[in-house]
């Protein structure tokens, strides 16, 4: 059954994006490869399409040829439609916070920027447990976010367990409860708002995969080797080139010899793939967790959600480092979910001990294994290369900052909203780690 859920769910995105996809003839169609593009950008999910989306809205009557190209033509395995969807300020790093503030905005306000488009936002927030161990870091960090803008208040056990009388506080100092501007939402439906308005405005998306690159006389980037589903090869000449390829990014990374190469080039960029489970369950326990329930994060990572009106709830944790599932497959591991998630879930929540597991999938995160942070801005050898990657589970609520802030380094030639210098490609030569505390 678990392994239905998967199918069923991947027959319904595919289904989805024959609806939606507009002038598409099928999922294997797309656009005809041009053999040259002002900007070049390889990999059309989150990060990809909203950086075709900005780069066509700020250049406005500029005639900017914007191509996007995606290996994965039904997105069957693409991390932005198989993520759950999550938008929160509880973060540590200034810039993740500031740039899930105006994720938050852009998702709120969606129809001004992508027009017809429901992104089913519910606005329950997120709660955030911390162990005495924790707590001094979680108050510290709460004090961070409502300076900039978010809306989060502490709550100690007694308070928790008032406000959520289906939560057992055992072990828990203080929780972080989101009370606006935190949520969740449906990430295929923004992948295809950022990817019909990019459209509209010109962006052409063509299915094929990268698989080579070619230089000028001056060793930068001129040109990529476009491989077509069809076995056709075509070389596209670029001005610019965004890398957005998500957890292949580091794979892609290296047919331009970086990590490979000498100086700067030496430098991998340290994105992998790493597998998630996601699980869909349900309980005929008593004192259930109610529909505003916020997503709730257990000290050891462990999380869930409501799903829905039908009474399910979704749920999951990452492995520890030392466990990381194989990525050959995205075969569900069914034991996981006895063995590693539900003793926490049923410790935390009493209703949980008897709950029966519905369905499941799973999704790959674009892991940095330098600090699990994204990696943005221009590469200091190729200076026509523009990377966002490595958000190592956390990109799609920064899919909106994230594509302006590409936007602004191509067109402008700065940051003008934003500042996400912190995050380059830099501190990876610098080996300067930008650690966020709350990975989840």
């Amino acid at each position: 059954m678990l392994r239905l859920g998967r199918v069923l769910r991947t027959a319904a995105l595919q289904q989805q994006l024959r609806l939606m996809s507009g002038t598409q003839t099928s999922v294997g169609g797309g656009d005809a490869v041009p053999k040259h593009c002002d900007v070049l950008i390889i990999g059309g999910g989150g990060m990809g399409a909203s950086s075709a989306y900005w780069l066509k809205k700020k250049a406005e009557q500029k005639k900017l040829s914007v191509l996007v190209v995606e290996r994965d033509a039904g997105y069957t395995t693409a991390s932005t439609v198989l993520s759950v969807g999550g938008v929160r300020q509880q973060f540590s790093l200034a810039e993740n916070i500031n740039m899930s503030l105006f994720g938050y905005e852009f998702i709120s306000d969606c129809r001004s920027h992508l027009g017809d488009v429901e992104l089913n936002f519910q606005p329950h927030g997120y709660l955030i447990l911390a162990s005495a161990n924790g707590a001094e870091i979680l108050s510290r960090n709460s004090k961070l976010q409502n300076e900039l803008g978010a809306c989060n208040e502490l709550l100690g056990p007694a308070a928790l367990s008032s406000r959520f009388p289906w939560l057992s506080t055992h072990g828990i100092e203080l929780g972080c409860y989101g009370l606006n501007k935190e949520g969740w939402f449906d990430p295929w439906a923004l992948l295809m708002g950022f990817k019909k308005q990019a459209r509209a405005y010109g962006a052409q998306f063509a299915n094929g995969e990268v698989t080579g690159f070619e230089y000028d006389a001056a060793g930068q980037l001129s040109a990529a080797v476009v491989s077509s589903a069809d076995g056709s090869k075509h070389s596209v000449k670029f001005d610019n080139c965004v890398l957005a390829a998500g957890a292949h990014s580091g794979q892609v990374a290296r047919l331009a010899n970086i990590g490979t190469g000498k100086d700067l080039l030496s430098v991998p960029l340290p994105v992998e793939p790493r597998k998630r489970y996601v699980y869909v369950f349900n309980t005929q326990g008593r004192n259930c967790p109610g529909l505003a329930t916020p997503l709730t994060v257990d000290p050891d990572g462990t999380y869930f959600r409501r799903d829905g009106l039908g009474g399910n709830f979704l749920g999951g944790r990452s492995p520890a480092d030392h466990e990381e599932p194989s990525c050959d497959t995205l075969d569900v591991d069914h034991g996981y979910f006895e063995s590693d998630v539900w003793p926490t879930l049923a410790s935390r929540v009493p209703a949980f001990e008897s709950v029966k597991v519905q369905s499941s999938w799973a999704g790959y995160y674009d892991h940095n294994c330098f600090d699990a942070n994204g990696i943005i801005g221009r590469h200091p050898h190729y200076t026509n290369l523009f990377i966002a990657t490595g958000f190592s589970g956390h990109g799609i609520q920064q899919t909106p900052a994230v594509g302006r802030a590409i936007a602004e380094l191509i067109l402008d030639g700065k940051y003008t909203t934003l500042d996400l210098s912190r995050l380059g490609f830099e501190r990876l030569v610098a080996q300067q780690r930008m650690l966020e505390v709350n990975i989840v």
